[in-house]
């Protein structure tokens, strides 16, 4: 398994924490695991020119640079893992900026299709409040993209550090991800996205096949979504 944690500050406090002690009850020595840092590992803001969505996402400035590879690793991985302690009520800003790149890859534009075997979690953590509304900001990008299962994990901690965190947290916190893990790893290779995820693809489908972006919508024909192939199903036929 590919297991790709991107982290949405370089310091590495609770959440950080949290998002490898996650990694460590699941990861085997067999298991590919890939953490990056914002905004090192993509410090660009998204420009807002919409060349993704209009041309093509080679399109972007900040492709070459930082995109490409970023988009690689995503699509390699089996688990993503997306982590961000709570700015304000809400992700970190490289974390927003970073989620800001992928509008293309929503639903009504151009998923990718590995998404739709994808298992996601999304973790953060708060000194007080706003871990809901952070977790619903990763949750969101994750279900658009077309990922299969997305997974919550969330925490107020009441420390600004991890050396802070009362050891009943600590133990409350390694009793939740041990039960994570059993939801994480039942049947992954039977990982397949559920009704809601289903019903959007099919709406957008509807979409596409009126005719929306004719950059959108021959992506949509190419992948053979308008007929009776599904990203789902493709990805099996691709395993077998």
């Amino acid at each position: 398994m590919n297991i790709l944690m991107i982290n949405g500050t370089m310091r590495k406090g609770s959440t950080y924490h949290v998002g490898k002690m996650l990694i460590d009850k699941i990861a085997t020595k067999e298991d590919q695991v890939i953490e990056l840092f914002l905004p090192k590992d993509m410090p660009e803001f998204c420009r807002g020119c919409g060349r993704c969505i209009m041309e093509d996402e080679t399109k972007c400035f900040d492709y070459l640079m930082y995109m490409k590879r970023l988009t690689g690793l995503i699509d390699k991985a089996n688990l993503l893992i997306l982590t961000s302690p709570v700015h304000v009520m809400h992700v970190t800003g490289a974390m927003k900026s970073m989620l800001d790149h992928y509008g293309y890859r929503f639903m009504v534009h151009r998923p990718g299709a590995s998404m739709f075997r994808k298992q996601a979690v999304c973790i953060a953590t708060a000194a007080g409040g706003g871990v809901r509304s952070t977790l619903k900001d990763m949750k969101i990008s994750l279900q658009f993209w077309g990922a299969a299962r997305v997974y919550t994990y969330g925490m107020s901690v009441a420390s600004l550090g991890w050396d802070g965190v009362s050891a009943d947290k600590k133990e409350r916190i390694d009793r939740d991800l041990s039960k994570l893990v059993l939801k994480i790893s039942k049947d992954p290779d039977g990982v397949n996205p559920g009704i809601k995820t289903r019903a959007l693809f099919y709406i957008m489908r509807s979409f596409h096949k009126k005719g929306m972006s004719p950059v959108d919508d021959n992506y949509w024909k190419e992948m053979g979504w308008l007929g009776k192939e599904r990203p789902w199903k493709l990805l099996k036929k691709e395993e077998l």
